[in-house]
């Protein structure tokens, strides 16, 4: 029995040895495995082709094809688009091209009844209406379908009442109004200029002051550029030009009935949906707001309220003369109901981590025409798509896993991408490696504009001075050279200007909720003396195919330069052995930012004084983790990368470095905004923010009345942003 036994341990040993080998082999094999389909192409340098590959006229022709017809979430021509990006994509050779399908809360007006605003007369008799309709730019008189201007989720309604101007309609217009001039909104419709901050902030706004309808209009100050004529002589905002859009604030929910959740066919839908108005919401052009404005009472706003209408710009409320009798009704028929939407998604598999997924992702529904939002976008993704397709079919894969997705429903607060990141946010958690966001992809013609997290600064500096520039005046120089000459970063490092992301795009889900590495990439106006809000026809029935070739790009070279910056982005982060993400920019934004929230807080010195308010902490984690950032690429320079489990690690602390900055719990009052570095602000949600929950606390310091509460509140803020930014230099530590 003791030999037996023996023998028995021997053989045992012997399989517990062979068992491991086989394990380590199976391992080391499997992480390094090609796919079946992998030819290796040698001598070639595979992102120069793929740039070479991507051309102009391609581009320009899926944008004139494309803006020919209406194509708005949850209509039938939207669909139709779907199905034909999804049929070129599988003709092209991608591995797999599928819908994804949600049933989402989606708003339309009413086309028998359109919306509209009318002044009436002390009998109550209308003696002056705005416009039902914009009149159709010319070569589009034949378009049918088409829906009138309205804003997406507004509740239906008729209130009358006096008329008040309130500017850009922010938290501060609204409280000067209140405290200072002591005007009273309750039961009041104001009237509001677009731009400045997201229109869902300024509805909500307006529903704080008490007042019970709110109109939209764009001001040709803030819509148009000096000595430029209206379209279609050029590319001002006429002036029956009127902007779509959503005053949707579900705060990062997606679906409106289904927060948190995919929308598909086993969702639990509430009884109410979340984030919409309680008061009609109409967008108008700049001619009626002129009638509107023409005949008010009360004295003139300050001159940095003025625009350039024909009017003195009188506050209210109400009008005076023999218009002093006279009342403002809105008449809105929107109406919400659910409607299915359509994400067409396209993946090539990696060779050797398909487990690791680069998405470039972009929307293609638009309000009207879309011919720069999103259509130039979606224009670019499909050429980057069709030349990542005629790599693979010679023989090439990348690394890891691309994911290609066409979204729907952007326009109506990012539905479309929410609801497949919250359908696949276990599997994007454990695999996605960036995300690269690809709306719009020309805002103006001057320069470069990138918004992204700073890991991928540098992966972006190096593409872009490998890339000749497109900019007149610039032949013979890189792009990275006439982006730095044009708009320099110099008050932060010496480079280009790099941006913070805020929101209003389909990077939301992905970088705010989940935490996964993000960047987009356009080009824009000079921020320097272009001081017009976005571009002037945009979400306007005058956003056509003509626009952009006539105006904006008329080579199509920038948007071709567009397209070769994200597929390179795409190819360098899908192909690299090690991802090419750069902590040490994190380090020094970390740095950056917290002098900046620090000298906004001391504004109040007496108050952090008195308060016991302090940084340190702050400071403190920023230098941590740039001594931990410094040592992970010095580290990073020795180690063997050839490895396959070394690189496997390395990468693996490089993704999840952006998810470590996620808080569970989220922001305060804003549980699906989780990343505590960045977020948009609270009362803009066009605009990121550093340290959000820190300067969303300061904020309303000066505007809520328990100040210990306040303060405390900030204290609680500078914690969790200190500890989120300590912790996150443990996980680039050597383990």
């Amino acid at each position: 029995m003791m030999r037996s036994g023996n023998v028995l341990c021997k053989w045992t040993r012997r399989s517990l040895i062979f068992s491991a080998v086989f394990f380590v082999g199976f391992l080391i094999g499997w992480i390094g495995r090609p796919c079946t389909h992998f030819i290796p192409v040698k001598n070639r340098d595979i992102r120069s082709k793929l740039l070479h590959e991507m051309q102009a006229e391609n581009i320009r022709a899926y944008l004139r094809n494309w803006t020919q017809f209406p194509h708005s979430a949850g209509t039938m021509k939207n669909l139709q688009l779907a199905q034909e990006i999804q049929r070129q994509w599988k003709n092209w050779g991608l591995d797999s091209v599928e819908l994804a399908e949600y049933d989402v809360l989606l708003s339309y007006p009413n086309k028998s009844s359109p919306n509209y605003i009318s002044i009436n007369n002390e009998n109550g008799h209308s003696i002056y209406n705005t416009s039902l309709f914009e009149p159709l730019p010319p070569g589009y008189e034949h378009v049918e379908d088409l829906e009138p201007p309205f804003n997406a989720y507004s509740p239906p309604g008729m209130p009358v009442g006096d008329l008040i101007y309130v500017n850009y309609a922010r938290h501060e217009d609204f409280s000067w109004l209140q405290k200072q001039m002591g005007i009273d909104f309750t039961g009041k419709i104001v009237i509001a200029r677009y731009g400045k901050i997201f229109r869902g902030n300024k509805v909500k706004n307006a529903v704080e002051a008490g007042a019970k309808g709110i109109i939209l209009f764009s001001d040709p100050v803030d819509y148009g550029a000096p000595g430029v004529l209206p379209y279609p002589r050029g590319w001002n905002l006429p002036e029956t030009g009127v902007q779509r859009g959503n005053v949707l604030l579900t705060n990062g929910a997606g679906d409106p009935l289904t927060p948190g959740f995919p929308a598909n066919e086993y969702a639990f839908r509430l009884d109410e949906a979340v984030g919409l108005p309680n008061i009609p919401v109409h967008p108008i052009g700049y001619r009626d707001a002129e009638k509107l404005l023409q005949h008010m009472a009360g004295f003139q706003a300050p001159p940095e309220w003025k625009g350039q209408l024909n009017v003195s710009y009188n506050i209210g409320p109400g009008f005076k003369d023999s218009y002093s009798s006279h009342k403002v009704q809105m008449h809105v028929y929107t109406r919400n109901e659910v409607r299915r939407i359509y994400n067409v998604i396209g993946k090539i598999q990696g060779a050797v981590e398909p487990d690791r997924y680069v998405i470039l992702g972009g929307h293609r529904d638009a309000w009207v025409f879309g011919g720069i939002d999103p259509t130039t976008g979606a224009a670019v993704t499909h050429e980057a798509v069709r030349s990542f397709a005629k790599l693979v079919k010679e023989g090439w894969r990348p690394r890891r896993t691309i994911i290609f997705a066409s979204w729907d429903a952007e326009e109506y607060g990012m539905l479309g991408s929410t609801e497949w990141v919250e359908d696949n946010a276990k599997l994007l958690q454990e695999r996605a490696v960036a995300y690269i966001n690809a709306d719009s992809a020309i805002e103006g013609n001057y320069t470069l504009r990138v918004d992204s997290s700073p890991l991928l600064n540098q992966v972006v500096y190096n593409l872009t001075k490998k890339m000749p520039s497109p900019d007149d005046g610039f032949e013979g120089k890189s792009l990275y050279q006439s982006w730095y000459e044009k708009d320099p970063w110099t008050e932060y490092k010496e480079a280009p200007r790099i941006r913070k992301l805020g929101s209003g795009s389909d990077f939301e889900a992905f970088f705010h909720r989940l935490g996964i590495t993000s960047g987009r990439v356009r080009y824009t106006k000079n921020r320097k003396i272009d001081k017009y809000s976005n571009y002037p026809m945009y979400h306007t029935v005058y956003e056509t195919f003509e626009l952009v070739e006539q105006f904006y790009d008329p080579s199509f070279r920038k948007l071709l330069t567009v397209a070769q910056i994200r597929g390179g982005l795409v190819y360098e982060i899908a192909d690299s052995t090690i991802i090419p993400f750069d902590c040490r920019d994190y380090a020094d934004a970390l740095n950056e930012y917290a002098k900046v929230i620090y000298e906004q807080a001391k504004q109040n010195q007496m108050l952090l004084d008195k308060y016991h308010v302090v940084f340190d902490s702050l400071f403190s984690a920023a230098l941590n983790f740039t001594r931990v950032a410094m040592e992970f690429h010095e580290r990073l320079k020795m180690i063997d990368t050839s490895n396959p489990l070394v690189a496997r690690m390395l990468n693996d602390q490089l993704m999840l470095l952006e998810r470590s900055f996620i808080h569970p719990q989220g922001l305060p009052g804003r549980p699906f905004y989780r990343h505590i570095i960045y977020a948009p602000s609270a009362h803009n949600k066009y605009a990121g923010i550093p340290f959000p929950g820190i300067y969303d606390a300061l904020f309303d310091t000066a505007y809520v009345p328990d100040q210990y509460k306040a303060w405390q509140e900030v204290k609680k803020q500078i914690a969790i942003a200190s500890f989120t930014v300590q912790a996150s230099a443990e996980t680039l530590k050597q383990m």
